[in-house]
């Protein structure tokens, strides 16, 4: 967990390298973790919002990644994570929370997903996009839901486009100024900090409401 948080927090620094050793290869590893963050209920912990913004900056001083191939790359990597992560929950989500084999995954994480899901309905699936830990949570409640498949991958697209394009080219066009590279650690902890600032504000609201209720 160390080194996902060291991964995060100097995500530049990182993704550099792996620009210098890899090459056109980087395209195939943001692949996978995009993949990986919003198809696996168990990975909801690797970085999102901060790994599109910082991967748009770079492609602003290198020749090697260009920024519209990553938007339409990285949306497929989220649609397709999300799809997947959609059918584990319809075929094996009741049964995974009951036997309590899902690790890393804690309980109120998933009741947030729920209550997001029932609050927004289908919206969910493009709202979600946005907020650290629900991203990969609403897809697999959706399917323990059975939310209708054709009207789930129409919200699924919209939701990847809207959430991968907007921060892939905030950081193309302003990861370069002077300003933002010279305080890149701190603007990526503010996207991570306001991002999550609506989840944490959710349970907050939830934990008061469960204590109200108790009195």
């Amino acid at each position: 967990m160390h080194q996902i948080i060291d991964f995060i927090v100097n995500i530049d620094e990182h993704l550099r390298n792996i620009v210098d050793e890899y090459g056109a290869l980087t395209y195939a590893i943001l692949f996978l973790i995009i993949f990986a963050e919003t198809g696996f209920v168990v990975t909801p912990f690797l970085p999102g919002d901060s790994l599109l913004f910082a991967a748009g900056a770079i492609a602003a001083s290198t020749q090697v990644l260009n920024p519209w191939y990553m938007i339409l790359l990285l949306s497929a990597a989220g649609i397709l994570g999300n799809t997947v992560n959609y059918y584990i929950g319809l075929h094996f989500g009741s049964k995974l929370i009951e036997t309590g084999k899902l690790p890393f995954v804690k309980k109120e994480h998933l009741e947030k997903a729920e209550a997001f899901y029932a609050k927004y309905g289908a919206w969910a699936i493009v709202l979600g996009r946005f907020l650290p830990f629900i991203r990969t949570f609403v897809p697999f409640v959706a399917g323990i839901g059975k939310m209708d498949w054709k009207k789930y991958m129409v919200y699924n697209v919209i939701g990847a486009f809207a959430w991968i394009t907007p921060f892939t080219l905030l950081g193309y066009f302003f990861g370069g100024l002077p300003f933002v590279q010279d305080n890149f650690k701190i603007i990526i902890l503010a996207i991570i900090i306001v991002t999550v600032i609506p989840a944490a504000l959710g349970v907050i609201q939830q934990y008061m409401k469960n204590k109200k209720e108790k009195k």
